[in-house]
């Protein structure tokens, strides 16, 4: 449905007490052999004698592509009373299945399994529901009711933010089966499921209502239990949250958090809880987590921005209709930005880590020549074919860049306000708008297009947004909007030494570590050497190095991070090229790249003599629970 009006949109919801007076589906998944990379679900399906045709979901909801698994989808078997039925897919839609249910049949069952190679370990699984479930096609999901039960291995936690019928105590998890309340399809798609052997459950700021819990499964034992210093500021996190978007649209919020180096990483949307992957060692001490200090934040807001508030085209009533993305700069943009803000006005990193951070950020953009050609709106309209690209050549395609240009364009947005009321108002007075529009409420669908968000910010500030908006998403920009950090009275500097958080996040090896000499020769590498893009029409682009070719050696000596530093301090000034050995496929090549100007790392510089928004903007709106005193922020 495409509500194009400024005025607050009809919810996009049918309550559960409507449709569970219809017989709802019962899915039963089994995890217990998740372990062996396997997934199972008993379904039965309420029915009328005929053909009847069913689907797994295609477009999953904050995913912006098709990825629905249904190649992994397998064992498909149907049965009416016990006996045999024959099926045939769809010859289009191959997430169907067509089935004639023979007359007096009021239940068909269905049996499927799936393959999950990924966010399973042999200690804790996660599921995600598209990949068990199966539902009549061509029917809006919010109007088909449905009853779940999980079982897990013996002495296996749980954690879902679905509604537990059986008395299942999070605190003395015994394994099994627990039995979960009728929901909708729309919704159980929205509720996903975390389990494992080493499960903790926490409580969040108890003070607030509703309640918030953090659940916890990790492949050690040791490391599901959360540090005190991390509880502390995840309680922030919540309270902070309140305050920034003055509503709360769920009945429950679990935090659902995976720590493995098996099971990968994720972060993954949901109205009423959020999936979060992380390595096993990801949130263990300062250090670690400041690579990640932004996406339990990040996905908590999306509870308003993207699961609430969701783009009136990017929204669809059916999993198999495609979801469009042109607003993603707003559904993902400003939920970058805000991930940030409120990790660092909860704790889970410094304000002087938020700007080095930042920083890093914007000059990623700002030395990304693909925005030559293509507008950060593009970047949200080809979502579903950019997403899951390889790195080569990434600056010159471009990627999700809606994520960074939203974050940059919204801190445009709230330090304009701010300057232009003598900073009586900011991007919180239009989030309060915005975000609570019905005030608080359970999880809802309430849709908006551009016309809306134009009102509702002329509502806080009268200003030509529509303009605005045009200048900066739908045209072509060269460089990267940083008007919001020069009126947040910093500027965007470039440095000979790495600043603080890129050398912490360096020192400890995580996902995005690896070599970055990318604002001075034009290059990201892994440690070992191997090239993952080159800057196009930086110098190492010039002496024609390539994506998936090898570094074997710099200026004679065999390669090293630090030998490739060296050599790049050591031609500042000078007149002689740097050497390299390179292997390219089963060829070795030599290169020499025409460079003097040193190493070069992104940095913000305060301005003197203006205001320090930037500083502003990460301060606290509630008073911060003070952390145990083993916590140190490293600057």
């Amino acid at each position: 449905m495409q509500i194009r009006s400024a005025a607050l949109a009809l919810p996009l919801f049918v309550s559960v007490s409507a449709v569970a007076q219809k017989a709802p589906i019962q899915i039963a998944a089994d995890l217990s052999d998740a372990p062996r990379k396997l997934y199972h679900a008993e379904i039965d399906i309420p029915v009328k004698p005929g053909t009847v045709a069913l689907t797994t979901p295609k477009w999953i909801p904050g995913n912006h592509r098709p990825t629905g698994p249904v190649s992994d989808i397998t064992g498909v078997v149907f049965t009416a009373n016990g006996k045999p039925l024959a099926w045939r897919r769809d010859d289009e839609d191959l997430y169907q299945y067509h089935v004639t249910v023979p007359a007096g049949v009021m239940t068909l069952h269905a049996h499927l399994d799936c393959i999950v190679t990924a966010r399973v370990s042999q200690k804790l699984a996660v599921l995600e529901w598209e990949k068990l479930l199966l539902y009549p096609a061509n029917t809006p999901v919010k109007e088909i009711a449905v009853q779940p039960s999980v079982t897990v291995p013996k002495g296996w936690g749980i954690g879902t933010a679905l509604t537990p019928t059986d008395g299942y105590d999070a605190q003395h998890p015994v394994g099994g089966t627990t039995h979960f309340a009728v929901t909708t399809v729309e919704q159980l798609e929205d509720s996903p499921v975390i389990a494992g052997e080493y499960f903790h459950e926490f409580a969040l700021a108890p003070e607030v209502t509703p309640k918030h819990y953090i659940d916890v499964v990790s492949d050690s034992p040791e490391d599901s239990k959360l540090r005190p210093a991390l509880l502390a500021e995840l309680n922030n996190l919540v309270r902070e949250a309140g305050a920034a978007y003055n509503s709360r649209h769920y009945n429950v919020y679990h935090f659902l958090l995976t720590l493995s180096d098996v099971a990968g990483g994720e972060g993954l949307e949901h109205g009423q809880s959020s999936d979060n992957g992380v390595g096993e060692k990801g949130f263990a001490d300062d250090a670690h987590q400041l690579s990640e200090a932004d996406l339990l934040a990040h996905e908590f807001t999306h509870s308003w921005n993207g699961k609430y508030r969701r783009p009136y085209n990017l929204y669809q009533d059916d999993f198999a209709k495609m979801q469009q993305g042109s607003l993603l700069w707003v559904y993902e943009g400003m939920t970058q930005y805000m991930g940030n803000v409120l990790a660092a006005r909860s704790g889970l990193k410094s304000q002087t880590q938020y700007r080095d951070q930042l920083a890093m950020s914007a000059a990623n953009l700002d030395n990304k020549p693909g925005r030559q050609w293509r507008s950060t709106e593009d970047t949200a309209i080809a979502a579903s074919i950019l997403r899951g690209t390889n790195a080569a050549w990434s600056n010159w395609r471009r990627g999700q860049d809606y994520y960074q240009e939203g974050e940059l364009f919204w801190l445009d947005v709230d330090t304009l306000v701010r300057k232009q009321t003598n900073n009586q108002k900011s991007l919180t007075d239009f989030q309060h708008i915005f975000l609570a529009k019905g005030g608080n409420t359970g999880p809802l669908i309430v849709t908006y297009d551009r016309n809306e968000l134009i009102a509702d910010l002329n509502q806080v500030l009268k200003y030509d947004w529509a303009t605005f908006i045009h200048d900066r998403i739908d045209d072509i920009n060269p460089r990267a909007d940083l008007a919001g950090i020069e009126q947040g009275g910093y500027k965007l500097v470039y440095t000979d030494k790495p600043n603080a958080s890129e050398r912490t996040i360096a020192s400890t090896g995580g996902r995005r570590g690896g070599v970055n000499v990318w604002y001075s020769i034009g290059l990201r590498l892994s440690s070992e050497g191997a090239i993952s893009d080159v800057r196009w029409g930086g110098p190492a682009d010039k002496a024609n190095l390539a994506p998936g070719s090898k570094i074997l050696a710099v200026n004679g000596n065999i390669y090293s991070a630090d030998a490739l530093r060296t050599a790049i301090r050591e031609v500042k000034g000078r007149t002689e090229p740097i050497h390299l050995i390179l292997q390219s496929d089963t060829f070795v090549s030599s290169a020499d790249i025409d460079y003097h100007e040193g190493e070069r790392y992104p940095a913000l510089q305060r301005v003197e003599g203006t205001q320090a928004y930037l500083d502003e903007i990460t301060k606290p709106l509630t008073t911060p629970e003070k952390a145990p005193t083993e916590k140190k922020n490293i600057d």
